[in-house]
């Protein structure tokens, strides 16, 4: 019997350990050319944990096959290290830029029962941030949109120029993202993707005489089902005999939603590129560390939270398991200086602030 349910947790600890070395090529392989990896990378938390527990349970049985799991995990360490910092950084008391990005969930309008009033709740938070540069995504305004942004804009405090990208759905309802700066803006402009509503916007500020180029995005979203039920109930449903159509449903939206990224990751990879001046990368991602869509995105420059950050980097606190999706990344024009995941609870996401100092 001892050999049996030794052989049975042998095959368990193989498929964990096969998994989370199909997290890994994630990073490398288009969605849009083999979508199976993905699936794992999103799951690259989960398989790293329960990885771990695996190799304690071997290790206190004094067991070789501990190492399984263990080089396994020690051949992704720099994937771990994208989503945790051990090390506190040392203060950096030369960081004179800041930046702030928040995906603010339209100001909460359409959810049940709000607590408080979350746009003057959020405004007022950013105000008592003073950030130099702020990235909203999912933003809501109702009403003429023009003077909707102006008043935002005051409500902010004086001094902020603004950018501002948005959809109209009807009812003088939009939605879109919008650049808050406290530097001249010289230039805006904006990244088509098309078939979706995902969008991206870039703005020229410039800096002490120095432009930089500052890049906003919120990419493709899952859309697991208009009404966001919990990530749970979609795999579960309320009857047995919908689970199976639940879960066709689920795997059909992930598949569209890693194909979408991967194209626009591609497309605002090309800007970034091609951008004449030292870029700044900020927004929802809505795709993990452990992903095509970052590595696309992040080659070439550094992550404010990797560079400067500590602790658990989650920043996606909604009704899906919690992951880190929104980002703040740089060039070499600039060194990053503290990153903070400022934890309140206004929006699905958290909001992120960096600061930075020149070295031009």
């Amino acid at each position: 019997m001892k050999k049996i349910i030794h052989r049975l947790f042998l095959v368990i600890n193989a498929f964990f350990a096969v998994a989370l070395i199909f997290a890994y090529i994630a990073v490398h392989i288009n969605p849009g050319d083999f979508v199976l990896p993905a699936f794992f990378g999103l799951a690259y938390p989960y398989l790293l944990l329960i990885n771990i527990i695996i190799s304690v349970i071997w290790a206190v049985r004094l067991r070789w096959e501990a190492l399984i799991s263990v080089v396994v995990i020690l051949a992704g360490l720099n994937h771990f290290m994208n989503y945790i910092r051990i090390f506190k950084p040392r203060p950096d008391p030369g960081g004179t830029i800041s930046i702030m990005s928040y995906n603010v969930r339209l100001f909460n309008y359409f959810e049940k029962n709000p607590e408080k009033n979350t746009e003057a709740v959020i405004i007022s938070l950013i105000k008592s941030k003073q950030p130099d540069i702020v990235c909203l995504q999912d933003l809501f305004i109702s009403g003429d949109a023009a003077a909707k942004e102006a008043e935002i804009r005051r409500k902010l405090g004086k001094g902020y120029y603004s950018h501002t990208k948005l959809t109209g759905s009807g009812k003088n309802r939009h939605y879109g993202i919008a650049t808050f700066s406290k530097y001249p803006v010289v230039k805006r402009g904006e990244i088509l993707h098309p078939g979706s509503s995902s969008l991206s916007i870039f703005t020229d500020v410039v800096i002490e005489k120095d432009t930089f180029r500052i890049f906003n995005n919120h990419l493709q979203s899952f859309r697991l089902r208009k009404t966001e039920k919990s990530f749970f109930e979609e795999l579960l449903g309320n009857e047995s005999s919908q689970t199976l159509d639940q879960i066709m449903s689920v795997s059909k939206s992930l598949r569209s939603g890693f194909r979408a990224r991967a194209l626009q990751a591609q497309m605002v990879k090309e800007y970034i590129i091609r951008s004449p001046y030292p870029v700044i990368v900020a927004g929802d991602f809505n795709d993990t560390p452990v992903s095509y869509t970052y590595r696309k995105i992040r080659k070439g420059l550094n992550d404010a939270f990797v560079k400067s950050g500590y602790g658990a980097g989650f920043t996606y606190r909604g009704n899906y398991p919690p992951n880190r999706i929104d980002y703040i990344l740089h060039d070499n024009s600039l060194k990053s200086t503290r990153f903070d995941i400022i934890r309140v609870r206004y929006s699905d996401h958290y909001p992120v602030i960096a600061g930075f100092r020149k070295v031009l």
